[in-house]
């Protein structure tokens, strides 16, 4: 079975309509899970669920005695639901503020949309840009700081297929500041000299032929180097 990434798990959820908390009737919020365990410790199970932050929820008012009284805990509930389910459970809450920095807001939700369209537009690029052999517009997505990094990684990736001898320097000379395209980018200079039969002198990192006995531009022997 396909695992999803975090990223997909947002977006099949944002398909849905957002559930409606059982105490209040009003609807809940989109929540992030923290990076810490919670309950019996063995982790939240999602890494999104949905909050009731209604502070006139009946459930979260009643909590504040019921734990007091009980537990002798300044704490009260908000009410949760697992994604996708009818599965809705109580979490404990320390404060009026507590747990809200996970809240995924409106904005949160419109970025994510954006990012969806621009990777969805810019692999649609890229697919032209493949049948056209144009690895100049692949080279300019791939050092393009503002386009996805699903879309970079995919560029980079390309590059190695299409990319001609001239972009082994930039592909060698460029740090993006993301690892996984960094890795991609040296995958693509191997790929590139595979296809040409080339390879960089080892003195003065200039191209040469892959059989090549003395460097063409320095002069040094390269035979068995």
């Amino acid at each position: 079975m396909a695992i999803e990434t975090k990223e997909q798990v947002l977006e099949r959820i944002m398909s849905r309509e957002k559930p409606v908390c059982p105490h209040c009737h009003q609807e809940m919020s989109l929540w992030e899970v923290p990076p810490f365990t919670f309950s019996d410790g063995l982790g939240w199970g999602v890494p999104y669920l949905f909050i009731c932050f209604n502070d006139e929820c009946s459930l979260y008012i009643s909590g504040w005695d019921n734990l007091k009284e009980n537990y002798n805990h300044h704490a009260s509930y908000r009410c949760m639901n697992y994604p996708g389910t009818e599965q809705f459970e109580m979490m404990p809450v320390f404060s009026p503020v507590g747990a809200t920095g996970q809240i995924i807001d409106d904005q949160v939700l419109l970025e994510q949309e954006v990012l969806k369209e621009n990777t969805k537009k810019g692999f649609s690029i890229l697919a032209d840009c493949y049948v056209a052999r144009d690895s100049q517009t692949v080279m300019a997505i791939l050092l393009d700081a503002a386009q996805p990094s699903r879309v970079r990684l995919k560029a980079a990736e390309m590059i190695g297929d299409i990319g001609e001898i001239e972009a082994i320097d930039p592909l060698r000379s460029i740090n993006v500041g993301n690892q996984l395209i960094q890795n991609k980018m040296t995958d693509a200079v191997r790929k590139i000299h595979e296809r040409f039969f080339t390879r960089e002198c080892p003195f003065c990192a200039e191209i040469i032929k892959q059989r090549a006995q003395v460097c063409k531009h320095c002069g040094r022997e390269v035979a068995g180097v």
